[in-house]
């Protein structure tokens, strides 16, 4: 396979699954977190290479849509290839599949590289053509993550919770994968028994720390029901860290 093509088996565990038995939508986004880094690090550009040059990925974008979601015990294929650059945002996309080919999941995030000193954005162009330069733009399988609408106004607000060591990243911030496991912890247990995800979206806005407080906020789109959206905020400035658009369906695995 060509370098630029990756490919990783996972195996569900119990403890990745809900209590339907499924895997959580939250693990497959560690999974797809897992495989970029495992890739960037094979390709050259990874969290310890951009490092030397004072520079660190920050996942910025992320989108999925799901067919249908593996069971405990089942073993996945995740295969992930870089797709480029798009301004400042360098672009990556995956595709979920059973070792026999049926197809479970595809995806796309959007990635900026920062200065570790000023915060700054770096041009992606440049940087990745400097530690690859047969970096080139391949077909999505699916649309990238664009900007998301935040919940609405007179939407229901979960009760205040702060963040905890287990929600840390090795940079001492919130780690991606838990906005999106704390959204999920807003939905009452007979929903999740009888809807699964068919798309989940996150804008990542701002980054969150040990002890800060949480609130989420969430709203239910008018037209179809279907769509749920999330916004995260931390209390003592009101400031929103994320967003996040989930599109559901009834589940018909009764």
């Amino acid at each position: 396979m060509d370098l630029l093509q990756f490919e990783k088996e996972y195996r569900v565990h119990v403890y990745e699954t809900g209590p339907n038995s499924k895997l959580n939508l939250y693990s497959l986004f560690n999974y797809m977190q897992d495989i970029a880094s495992d890739h960037a690090i094979k390709l050259g550009f990874g969290r310890d290479d951009l490092m030397r040059d004072n520079r660190f990925w920050v996942l910025s974008r992320i989108y999925a849509e799901i067919s249908k979601l593996p069971l405990w015990e089942d073993s996945i294929i995740i295969k992930t290839w870089p797709n480029g650059t798009d301004k400042l945002f360098a672009l990556r996309n995956y595709e979920v599949r059973y070792p026999d080919g049926t197809h479970i999941a595809s995806g796309t995030s959007s990635w900026l590289i920062l200065d570790r000193t000023t915060k700054k954005v770096q041009r992606p162009d440049s940087i990745l053509s400097q530690y690859n330069p047969e970096l080139h733009a391949e077909t999505s399988p699916v649309r990238y993550a664009e900007k998301i609408e935040p919940a609405l106004e007179n939407g229901w607000l979960s009760p205040l919770f702060r963040v905890k060591v287990s929600d840390l990243d090795v940079n001492l911030h919130t780690n991606n994968v838990r906005y999106l496991k704390w959204a999920s912890d807003c939905y009452d247990l007979d929903f999740i028994m009888n809807n699964d995800p068919q798309s989940a979206e996150i804008n990542y806005l701002a980054e969150s720390k040990f002890d800060e407080e949480i609130i989420i906020k969430s709203s239910v789109e008018n037209e179809t029901g279907s769509f749920h959206s999330h916004s995260i905020f931390r209390t003592s400035d009101n400031k929103e860290l994320c967003r996040i658009r989930i599109g559901w369906k009834k589940s018909n695995n009764k």
